[in-house]
């Protein structure tokens, strides 16, 4: 979940409406937490194709968080244009439907994914202001990042070209956790150079045997594009850090 995003994820209905066509993300290999499908508060007589409901809700949903009303009609029309699809129902060509109705969508997505990456980045200044007035200690850099030094360590200073040991626990603002090697109870080594620059940046700032919390706003996560369902758009990440070891490469 930490690597940096060399590509932007997007999803957009074709205006010579073939279909929704979704570009992908290429990442350096980092472990992320399993996604658990399910629980066993699942009610569904089907819960294997509950799962694959969530799975497809969660794999789509991320990308259109903030952008459909959920207490209107939209949500209600989304979901009767899935399983009418899905059941062979649709009135109609879908190719048409998608000619006729395709540059409306990405007009309406556009101009709300705007307004919700704004808000996004808006309440991550916010939240990085309050941090540091209840943390005076914390220091924020001219890049914008935040960094707390909680242990001060005395070993070994990596740099952009080291690989380093680290535990991390990474949260949105909201307190929600997206990652953590913490929980999964192992730690995880990487090149540096491969993870987002607020890493690179925040960590090269550590020694060996400290801890540290950084608060990384979006332009040095995962900008505008986000993360799939797990970070949005605009969206600023706080981390705990430790740091390990260093290897010089």
């Amino acid at each position: 979940m930490l690597v940096r995003l060399t590509t932007i994820t997007t999803v957009m209905l074709l205006s010579s409406a073939r279909a929704f066509t979704t570009f992908g993300v290429r990442r350096a290999a980092a472990p992320r937490a399993a996604a658990r499908l399910f629980s066993s508060e699942v009610t569904s007589p089907e819960p294997a194709m509950y799962a694959l409901g969530v799975n497809l809700a969660k794999q789509m949903g991320g990308q259109f968080r903030g952008m459909i009303d959920q207490d209107s009609a939209e949500m209600d029309a989304v979901c009767k244009g899935f399983e009418d699809t899905m059941k062979g129902q649709l009135v109609g060509d879908p190719a048409e439907i998608l000619a006729k109705y395709g540059p409306e969508i990405n007009k309406v997505l556009q101009e709300r994914s705007g307004r919700v990456v704004d808000k996004m980045k808006e309440d991550g200044a916010a939240f990085a202001k309050e941090f540091v007035n209840v943390n005076p200690e914390a220091v924020t850099t001219d890049s914008g990042l935040v960094y707390l030094s909680m242990t001060e360590g005395t070993g070994e200073q990596p740099t952009i070209s080291d690989t380093v040991e680290v535990h991390y626990h990474g949260q949105l603002i909201d307190g929600t956790v997206f990652d953590s090697s913490v929980q999964r109870g192992q730690t995880i080594s990487f090149p540096l150079s491969n993870v987002v620059k607020g890493w690179q940046e925040g960590v090269a700032m550590m020694k060996v045997g400290g801890k540290c919390t950084l608060v990384v706003p979006s332009d040095l996560a995962y900008g505008d594009a986000g993360s799939g369902d797990t970070i949005p758009p605009g969206a600023t990440l706080k981390f705990e850090v430790e740091l390990f070891k260093v290897e010089s490469s």
